[in-house]
């Protein structure tokens, strides 16, 4: 086959076309600022033929891609350690943000602070960012998670009572016929800790999700979505 046939490296063309070196051509590419017959390309490795138009967007600068943090809706059912298969473009919430487009290397290397139990829903947060990464687990004993459990029967002052002599902070969110809806709040929180818990009351876990860690909560996201965490959010 020829080159004509199954063409070149995009990021040697774009080298050739901006006189640069061949990383910092992956970097453009990277950064999102070269398109392919008018469309975006961001994969250095992709190929291109000799007739395909590719074009580099005026002003673009090869700089790395600045490292993210990302706050992921994990569905009940999948365990933490397949989360990181949801954070793909199909499923982010926000198509833009502050000018920040959706590029590959947000979604690489990324690192799972927040891990929950199978069972759970909820927010996990994932991240790039060493501070982020530095102050998660430095204050992992006393950052406040916000989780909503709902246990099966009621639950009356005794068992109530009960639950807040433990470790967090506990009250009824709702009663309903059959079901109860507890809030948690706790500081340090490991995945089977609320579990055992509600196993030492008596009472039968039927759902469970985390809706906040620090300051930082789950919002709008839906099972499987996920957002970045914003310069202005702090944990």
């Amino acid at each position: 086959m020829t080159e004509a046939d199954e063409g070149i490296r995009l990021a040697k063309r774009v080298a050739a076309l901006a006189g640069c070196s061949r990383r910092e051509a992956e970097l453009l590419i990277e950064n999102g600022a070269v398109r392919v017959d008018g469309e975006p390309t961001l994969l250095p490795q992709s190929r291109v033929r000799p007739e395909q138009s590719v074009e580099i967007e005026a002003g673009a600068r090869p700089q790395p891609v600045v490292p993210v943090t990302l706050l992921l809706h994990k569905p009940a059912g999948m365990p933490t350690d397949n989360a990181h298969r949801l954070l793909v473009a199909a499923n982010h919430h926000e198509p833009e943000r502050a000018g920040l487009r959706f590029l590959p290397r947000h979604v690489a290397a990324q690192r799972c602070m927040t891990p929950l139990e199978t069972g759970a829903s909820g927010l996990v947060v994932f991240t790039q960012e060493w501070r982020v990464e530095r102050k998660l687990q430095e204050d992992a004993g006393i950052l406040e998670h916000e989780v909503m459990v709902d246990v099966a029967g009621p639950v009356g002052p005794e068992t109530l009572a009960r639950l807040e002599r433990s470790s967090a902070r506990v009250s009824i969110g709702q009663q309903a016929e059959g079901h109860t809806g507890l809030r948690f709040a706790l500081k340090g929180a490991r995945p089977g800790q609320i579990a055992h818990i509600c196993d030492d009351a008596g009472l039968q876990i039927l759902a469970m999700k985390r809706i906040r860690i620090g300051r930082v909560p789950l919002a709008g996201l839906l099972p499987n979505q996920w957002r970045y965490l914003t310069p202005t959010e702090r944990f």
